[in-house]
């Protein structure tokens, strides 16, 4: 990576501000639902605080608006993390001015203190100097583990990096660029991205990069009829977006133009409504009756699927292959989620829906690397420079 890594740094006694992304839920209760991000940011943490450093940690939670929300404080992730690193964590009042000031001043080498929530000012996603230059006088480094917020160019992101020294990539934010990186630049082939979800204006710059980095394109979920309508083919009642039937025509002719295997679904689970309780059928691409709509890929693209999958040296999937969260229409993305663990290939997946299939999927432990930013997974895939990556210092 020619990124500085916190591994690159001598961090002894030194005030370290780390971004991390701890945008969790909480319940009703104000206890953290699932910890999976704060998990994810634990290595650089505890190597910053067995370093010795004075270590501050910013992050935003929800949408306050830059306005002063009490069901968004960061005090119920602070408990979480103290419970989970075994060690007090002190939580700041604010994360600028002087009572933060006064509160990171107090710290000693090897403990921690949670800032609160920096999008209680509006200067943080508006990327205000001010703001920038009062995050800056808390620490003498800063370090951004937060991939899930780097291509947003916000002052705890991007505006910081101006007013410090150094700033380094975190271990979870390197492990983000190291993989995606090299699935972009020097994969290991054949190469099979595979792209659901509902919508193709969701991920055009996706699928235009795409197709000129890979060996095969597979694509489900509603975007899949889009393409098989630009095709000619009646879809029925399915998802179409018809102004973007000329895009869908243009990425069929990039792909055949430098010979990917550009793979839709060659039969569907359809319904006519979106209800567990609905009647289903299977149907071939050119049989999807008037009135009944496509929600899942069916038995033989999901062997095809397969098949293309198994034969892959990396994969890159973001996006369900159906309505997954209706048990009738899951099957599809619960098989593209096992053929990927079953393949034996270089593996990421990004996406909330893409992470969450395979969790449930139960083999979310065989995945090479689960992306934690799916706009931000999004945009490295479309080619696009991520602020929040760009703004580190380089290595020399």
């Amino acid at each position: 990576m020619a990124k500085l890594s916190i591994a690159d740094l001598d961090l002894a006694g030194k005030r370290v501000l780390i971004r991390v992304d701890f945008n969790v839920p909480l319940d009703d209760r104000h206890e953290v639902t699932d910890d999976t991000r704060i998990r994810a940011a634990l290595p650089t943490i505890r190597y910053a605080l067995n370093k010795g450093a004075k270590t501050l940690l910013l992050s935003h939670l929800g949408r306050p608006k830059g306005k002063v929300v009490p069901s968004m404080s960061l005090t119920p992730a602070a408990r979480r993390l103290t419970e989970l690193l075994g060690r007090p964590v002190a939580m700041a009042p604010d994360c600028i001015g002087g009572e933060a000031e006064t509160a990171a001043a107090k710290l000693a080498p090897g403990q921690a203190l949670m800032l609160e929530n920096c999008r209680f000012h509006a200067g943080d996603e508006a990327n205000d100097e001010a703001m920038a230059r009062a995050l800056a006088r808390l620490c003498d480094v800063f370090v951004n583990d937060a991939f899930g917020t780097a291509h947003r160019a916000h002052a705890s992101t991007v505006g910081v990096t101006k007013f410090v020294p150094l700033s380094a990539a975190g271990f979870l934010m390197a492990k983000e660029i190291e993989y995606l990186g090299r699935a972009m630049t020097n994969p290991n082939r054949p190469f099979v991205a595979i792209l659901g979800g509902a919508k193709v204006s969701d991920k055009i710059g996706v699928l235009k990069n795409l197709v000129t980095k890979v060996d095969g394109l597979l694509v489900g979920g509603g975007m899949a009829y889009t393409f098989l309508k630009a095709q000619g083919m009646e879809i029925g009642a399915s998802l179409l977006e018809a102004d973007k039937l000329d895009v869908a025509r243009a990425v069929l002719a990039a792909a055949r133009a430098k010979s990917v295997t550009f793979m839709l679904p060659m039969d569907h689970v359809i319904a006519q409504r979106v209800s567990v309780d609905a009647e289903t059928r299977t149907a071939d691409s050119t049989a999807i009756p008037a009135g009944w709509m496509g929600l899942d890929i069916g038995p033989k693209a999901r062997q095809a699927f397969a098949t293309a999958i198994r034969g892959a040296k990396t994969v890159v999937w973001n996006g369900p292959m159906g309505v997954f969260e209706k048990a009738p229409f899951r099957e599809g993305t619960f098989a593209v989620a096992r053929a990927i663990a079953e393949s034996g290939a270089t593996s990421i997946v990004g996406g909330g829906d893409s992470v969450a299939a395979v969790t449930q999927a139960g083999v979310a432990d065989r995945m090479t690397h689960i992306s934690t930013g799916g706009g931000a997974s999004l945009e490295f895939l479309e080619g696009i420079e991520l602020p929040g990556v760009a703004a580190l210092s380089e290595k020399t």
